[in-house]
């Protein structure tokens, strides 16, 4: 096939409005002013205290006590979001919803965004456990994304050890967005949410970006293993997302095994839930996992997605607000078992999904049976045409380059027509 043109923009067919919603979070982040610090302190809280219902790392040395610092009412602060004294007693299921709404989840790149070598970075993505790390009162924490304790340990953390806990207050907590690398027991820091009871939430990717590699390397996070920092963390390299810098993130060396990349609009605060402005793009020369597996481990010859059952027996993505697959009739809902609010796993037939005007307007579904329990959520829709893509029309390094190159060849016909 011959490259594209790079004096003409570089279209692929649409499969979604994500360029929108795009444009629409910048906008809405610009708008809606919140109480960051009480939602830092209410992560924090529950990070320490949550109740944990499934197996985890324990270390009996290092116990457990609830923070110092208190979380004062706030009657413009939804409840059902951030009552932290609701969220700690939760268990189960509802336990693991709450707690993996307050990750930032990439989308995952169904289309070139604007201004990708101007507005966004690019780094190589780490695999292993996305978590959060929150140091308070001597000791630290990670939870993963399912609010299962992963690890309880001394670090070198603000507040994250006894031996660094003497002259700081209780105010003083930090919490980390990490992906835990088993290889090497490192953790590698992607974002920064809070830092020494400061939070980041309404802070650009820019600015979280810079503050967290200057505090994190001022801490002695960054150096090796000890007895009071038992595990080491890394922060990774992000490069502008211009030709060269996409070149070095795609194909440039690491310390740890990559699972594609991620992409960070420099623009974004850090947001609870799917966001537009944080992406995460993959083809096989990055990741062993490009195209989802099942239970042994292996591809299935058709396309799976687990969906969420609604009251009304729609079938909705993790998406707000939600794109719907198909609806169940009562009598199947019923034989089944189900109930509002329960996963539910279905294979796509082969070519099943149907489009108009770029928006889903149908999809021809199997029903294969409810996902393992520790599952929190639903499928993303931006996940569901990744992986849809990814099998019949998939988005390659050659067209995330071309489009900076039209994008880059439309810049410089546009400065010389303002100075013609």
């Amino acid at each position: 096939m011959a490259p594209p043109d790079p004096r003409r923009p570089f279209k692929r067919p649409a499969f979604s409005d994500q360029q929108k919603r795009r444009d629409i979070s910048l906008q809405r982040q610009a708008q809606n002013r919140r109480d960051a610090q009480h939602q830092a302190r209410c992560l924090a809280l529950t990070t320490m205290t949550l109740q944990n219902d499934s197996a985890s790392a324990s270390e009996p040395e290092y116990e457990l006590r609830e923070p110092d610092f208190e979380i004062e009412p706030e009657a413009a602060v939804k409840a059902r979001d951030f009552d932290v004294r609701e969220a700690a007693s939760l268990r189960g299921r509802e336990a693991r919803r709450w707690f993996a709404k307050q990750l930032m989840l990439p989308e995952w790149m169904i289309d070139v965004p604007d201004r990708l070598s101007s507005d966004w970075y690019a780094c190589a993505r780490p695999a292993g456990k996305r978590c959060f790390v929150v140091s308070s009162n001597g000791v630290t924490v990670s939870r993963l994304r399912n609010g299962g304790l992963l690890h309880r340990f001394p670090s070198a953390l603000p507040n994250g050890s006894r031996t660094n806990n003497s002259n700081r207050s209780g105010q003083s907590y930090c919490i980390l967005d990490c992906i835990f690398h088993e290889a090497d027991q490192t953790y590698y820091v992607i974002d920064m949410v809070c830092w020494a009871g400061m939070s980041m939430y309404e802070c650009t990717t820019e600015f979280r970006f810079f503050w967290l590699n200057s505090k994190l390397a001022e801490s002695g996070a960054c150096t090796d293993p000890s007895p009071q920092h038992k595990y080491a963390f890394r922060t990774l390299v992000v490069y502008n997302s211009d030709q060269e810098g996409l070149k070095a993130a795609y194909a440039g060396p690491v310390s740890y095994l990559k699972d594609g990349l991620l992409f960070y609009n420099k623009h974004a605060h850090y947001e609870s839930g799917n966001t537009p402005l944080v992406l995460v793009w993959k083809d096989e020369n990055c990741s062993q996992y490009v195209l989802d597996t099942d239970s042994k481990g292996q591809i299935p010859d058709q396309q799976q997605v687990v969906l969420e059952l609604l009251d009304d027996g729609r079938l909705a993505t993790l998406d707000d607000p939600p794109v719907i697959f198909g609806c169940l009739n009562s009598d199947f809902i019923q034989k089944m078992g189900s109930q509002t609010g329960d996963l539910l796993r279905f294979s796509i037939n082969e070519g099943a999904l149907y489009f108009k005007d770029g928006q889903l307007e149908r999809a021809d579904l199997n029903y294969l049976g409810k996902p393992n329990r520790a599952r929190a959520f639903a499928d993303s829709y931006s996940k569901v045409m990744f992986q849809y893509a990814a099998r019949h029309s998939p988005l390659r390094i050659e067209h995330l380059l071309a489009s900076i190159e039209s994008s880059n060849h439309q810049e410089i016909t546009t400065d010389a027509d303002m100075l013609g």
